[in-house]
């Protein structure tokens, strides 16, 4: 029994030595529950662990400047890729992993339609209904400034914008928005395409053309070791591709 015991202690030993070994990957918020589905499929695949962190791009960032210990980077907007490694930050300019999409989403039951268009958030404006509505915050979050593009193409922001509550990042503007501290917002379409989200409220797109692209790219920070360069090639894969696509991403070399 002794010898069973001292064998358990070891091998949890081991096993939490090689979480302690596992590279941290800094993920853009929208990523979540796809980047989640695709670790997963790594580790059977190819039994090596990551540690997955998920915030605002811009966020992460300005972390990775002052040096914080991430390997890989996996932005929603390409632009802090190209800062980063401008900044000689990175092993290179990166890869572009996926273009991403906007919506609005309203809880389940509201009197608010999931309307694309923003027609029925407009009249809502007009007739003095609207209370509460969720985006990421423009400041750091590439979907809280596609958010923000697509309320001023739609001619409302100077109407909603004193009504805006602002996550994060766009994951905490989902939560407020199907939570019932707000009617609604505009989120990632990968976060709406997730079950956990998707029973709990009603989704549109909003038309690409209203809003700058979401072009997200990926990027191993100076130093990476061989796991994190392995998830960065597996993600080009086409397991990872396949699982990006399920959450709504439109993958490079792809309409």
């Amino acid at each position: 029994m002794q010898r069973i015991t001292i064998g358990l202690i070891w091998m949890f030993s081991c096993a939490n030595a090689a979480w302690a070994q596992a590279p941290v990957i800094a993920g853009a918020a929208d990523l979540k529950f796809a980047l989640e589905e695709i670790a997963v499929k790594f580790r059977q695949d190819t039994k090596h662990e990551v540690k997955l962190v998920f915030g605002s791009s811009g966020n992460f960032y300005r972390q990775i400047e002052q040096g914080a210990p991430f390997q890989l980077f996996l932005s929603a907007d390409e632009g802090f890729v190209f800062k980063l490694a401008d900044a000689g930050k990175t092993v290179d300019r990166g890869e572009l992993y996926a273009l991403g999409r906007i919506g609005i989403i309203v809880p389940r039951g509201s009197a608010l339609k999931a309307d694309g268009e923003l027609k029925d958030l407009a009249a809502a404006l007009a007739d003095g209904h609207l209370r509460k509505f969720a985006i990421a915050n423009p400041e750091h979050a590439p979907y809280g400034r596609r958010a923000a593009e697509a309320l001023k193409h739609a001619g409302l922001w100077e109407r909603i914008k004193d009504k805006l509550v602002l996550g994060e990042n766009v994951s905490q503007a989902a939560q407020f928005a199907v939570s019932g501290s707000t009617q609604g917002g505009i989120i990632a379409y990968s976060l709406a395409q997730a079950p956990a989200l998707s029973k709990l409220g009603e989704f549109a797109l909003i038309p690409y053309a209203w809003h700058e692209p979401l072009k997200q790219r990926m990027v191993l920070i100076r130093g990476a070791g061989g796991t994190a360069q392995a998830f960065y090639r597996y993600m080009q894969q086409p397991a990872a591709r396949a699982i990006m696509k399920q959450y709504g991403f439109t993958l490079p070399g792809e309409g």
